[in-house]
């Protein structure tokens, strides 16, 4: 027994002689980094009044420390950012859908403005910005040299003023001016239509109205339609939206999901992780689902196509989006102003990270470049047939109600026709509802 407790107690002096070893080279590391950050900003303060002193010419002493806290953040990643309380003000308008301004979401490139996506109904998507588009110039003045937020409030203005950006945009060889009337910006962030028995779905961004939109606008075309079983399946479609909210991507994902991980976050500590998992209920009840993409497609909007593409739930069409797998907390601050910080990393259900990658679409559509028409010359000239000759022969094989649907067929096909010219993508994506409608119940 005497020897068990000697052992125990030479065991229990072991222990403390190693933590004491493997502890002591630690808290001098620590305490050397913190000296380090003492000096460091030791050497900020000293620059700080040196300006203040002996700069040609006198500065405000608030200007210089935002500037030098939202330099700090910028120096991080391109979503980082510290708000002024005018800014913070605004972006909470925004997310509740009304905000003046062009209608553009843009980030920052090596130093150049780039187009995320425009609007839809804005005065930069009636413009024609696209996304890709790079913002050279603002009213003359080029915006190369510039913080992202100082390029963003040239672009801000009063609502009624024009504004004339200066635009490269790849596969056009010189650049070109556009003038924009700037004007208050009401979104809705979702509507609903119904292309023959198909439903389309569109959200143009997440803010805190986006899933009563979605679900309102579904509800009331699947009871136009008749019922769930006259409707052939859902396109949802995500092109050209910036992203927004995290827990309205979660909801839109949720309403097709009835179970599994919708996404993941991961933050610099383990214990910050988080997962979120769908709940029973799928309000499209199991119809084929399409969702289209393109490269204006960023952040929720690559949330909710990678949660419905892992899960097999729906097919992604269009083309590769942004690649914004970042999650920013907004944080207060106490001068009324926020910064904005880069906290975690998302994560799909597979558990890949699409930051920088995208969402790859499972059928690769291009948007094709729009024919003038001019150029083609048999545009409004009405086809001849049989049926149009003077004194043809009526068809007496078709009973009335026959020839009524073949006229219903022919109006349906020419309507899809007139789709395939204004919207390719759309188009191709309604096509292919109507193939999985057309299997699903011939099984």
């Amino acid at each position: 027994m005497r020897k068990f407790v000697m052992a125990a107690l030479g065991g229990t002096l072991a222990g403390a002689v190693l933590t004491t070893q493997v502890a002591g080279p630690l808290l001098a590391q620590d305490a050397a980094r913190n000296a380090s950050v003492y000096e460091q900003l030791d050497l900020f303060g000293d620059i700080f009044e040196r300006i203040r002193a002996q700069y040609v010419e006198e500065v405000d002493a608030a200007d210089l420390i935002e500037a030098a806290i939202d330099g700090m953040l910028t120096s991080l990643d391109p979503h980082s950012s510290y708000l002024s309380p005018k800014d913070a003000a605004d972006m909470r308008v925004q997310t509740r859908g009304s905000f003046g301004g062009l209608g553009i979401e843009v980030t920052q490139e090596e130093g150049f403005v780039r187009v995320v996506s425009p609007m839809d109904g804005t005065p930069a998507a009636d413009a024609g910005m696209e996304s890709g588009d790079y913002i050279t110039h603002v009213d003359g003045e080029a915006l190369m040299g510039l913080t992202l937020d100082e390029a963003v409030n040239m672009l801000r203005g009063p609502v009624g003023s024009e504004i004339i950006i200066t635009v490269v945009r790849e596969g056009v060889d010189e650049p070109f001016d556009v003038s924009i009337i700037r004007d208050t910006i009401k979104l809705t962030a979702a509507t609903a239509r119904s292309v023959g028995n198909t439903i389309v779905l569109r959200v143009t961004t997440f803010n805190d109205q986006t899933y009563a939109n979605m679900t309102e606008g579904l509800t009331r075309e699947v009871e136009a339609l008749g019922g769930m079983d006259n409707v052939a399946g859902i396109v949802l479609d995500l092109r050209n939206n910036p992203g927004g909210l995290l827990n309205q991507a979660i909801e839109v994902s949720d309403a097709f999901l009835e179970s599994g991980e919708i996404v993941s976050t991961r933050g610099r500590n383990p214990g910050e992780s988080e997962r979120v998992n769908a709940e029973a209920g799928d309000l499209a009840e199991g119809k084929p689902m399409v969702v289209l993409i393109n490269g204006g497609s960023a952040s929720a909007s690559e949330i909710v196509a990678g949660a419905l593409q892992d899960h097999h739930r729906a097919i992604v069409v269009g083309t590769k989006s942004f690649g914004k797998g970042s999650v920013q907390t907004v944080m207060p601050l106490a001068s009324d102003g926020a910064m904005r910080l880069t906290t975690a990393r998302y994560y799909t259900p597979s558990g890949r990270s699409i930051q920088a990658l995208g969402v790859s679409p499972d059928i690769l559509v291009e948007q094709p470049p729009r024919v003038p028409t001019a150029e083609n010359e048999d545009e409004g000239r009405p086809q001849r047939t049989e049926a149009d000759l003077r004194g043809s022969l009526n068809n007496d094989s078709l009973s009335e109600d026959e020839q009524r649907q073949i006229e219903e067929e022919r109006e349906a096909a020419e309507e899809a026709a007139k789709l395939r010219d204004d919207d390719f993508q759309l188009s191709y994506a309604v096509d292919l509802i109507k193939g999985l409608s057309t299997i699903a119940m011939a099984q």
